[in-house]
């Protein structure tokens, strides 16, 4: 039986469509809330620390307002020290989407039984997930010196990097939130 005439009331391809933009709308916005990264190596801002409570103070501010870009750079040596061992990468690729998911492109607050679940802990959950899991594939001393050096380039990072420029709002910071900022 033909129908011709008939308008079909919703495509797949038009839903398709719908999800593929949702989706972009969503990593722009999620990845949005990162700091620029001129903002993050700007080299004027760059001296040392004129001791250790100013290193320890410019660490907690600097991780505080990059914390997006921190967790980046750290993923990506990870990801980078992946590249010979298959199995711990296609563990390393899923868990990302977890990541993506649960941390980088939610615009709500994680709700679990009816409780917000706070940022810092989605993030150390996630974290300790993904080591665990790549711990399981094999590649234990790639995974631990990946993370060392992943750690040690974001403390020295932070220590070094003034704080003067940085947001007015440092309670928030401070706090472990982060700013909306514009994309540059």
């Amino acid at each position: 039986m033909t129908m011709y005439g008939t308008i079909p009331a919703s495509s797949d391809e038009g839903t398709n469509l719908k999800f593929i933009s949702t989706a972009k709308a969503s990593i722009k916005s999620g990845l949005g809330t990162r700091r620029p990264w001129k903002q993050m190596f700007n080299l004027r801002s760059i001296n040392f620390p004129h001791g250790v409570s100013d290193a320890f103070s410019r660490i907690r501010t600097n991780v505080g307002y990059f914390r997006m870009n921190y967790v980046i750079i750290m993923l990506l040596i990870l990801f980078f020290s992946l590249l010979w061992h298959p199995v711990s990468l296609i563990v390393f690729v899923v868990m990302m989407a977890a990541w993506l998911f649960l941390y980088f492109l939610r615009n709500e607050p994680l709700m679990i039984f009816h409780r917000i679940i706070d940022d810092r802990v989605v993030l150390v959950v996630l974290f300790v997930v993904t080591i665990v899991l790549l711990l399981l594939t094999g590649a234990t001393m790639n995974i631990l010196s990946s993370i060392l050096i992943g750690l040690v380039v974001v403390v020295v990072h932070a220590a070094l990097r003034c704080t003067d420029d940085l947001s007015s709002d440092e309670e928030r910071v401070e706090a472990g939130g982060y700013l909306a900022s514009s994309s540059s």
